[in-house]
């Protein structure tokens, strides 16, 4: 009578040490993909911040001047504040239709995005008419 073998074999083992080492890669791609997305949501997170700021500033520049007309010029002193922290692109502009209506673009660099436009960013906001 033979005896049963009991245990793994060698290839066995090799088989099962290949698909964990498989599963591991994984784990290790998703683990980068995470942190590229984390690093995206804070780029798009600090351009909003930059862009609303242009809001806030065009807001108390009207607000001290005390016009009756919300045409005020925020902008060089919104690029001057960002443009020392930051190395982004900046452009704050009154529409032609209407001049209580500004478009903050922000624009940055990132290789890590391949999608098309991905990297600027416009916020566009309305200042009431006094």
């Amino acid at each position: 009578m033979r005896h049963r073998q009991k245990g793994f074999t060698l290839i066995e083992a090799l088989i099962a040490l290949l698909v964990l080492s498989v599963g591991l890669l994984g784990v290790a791609a998703m683990q980068l993909k995470a942190l590229q997305s984390a690093h995206a949501g804070h780029q798009r997170a600090l351009v909003s911040l930059i862009a609303i700021d242009a809001q806030e500033r065009t807001w108390a520049l009207m607000s001290q001047h005390s016009t009756k007309s919300c045409s005020v010029d925020a902008e060089s002193e919104w690029l001057s504040y960002w443009d020392s922290i930051f190395d982004f692109s900046y452009s704050l502009e009154e529409s032609t239709s209407n001049p209580c209506e500004y478009e903050a673009q922000v624009v940055w660099t990132d290789q890590r995005l391949i999608e098309e436009g991905a990297n600027t960013f416009r916020y566009t906001f309305r200042l009431p008419s006094l």
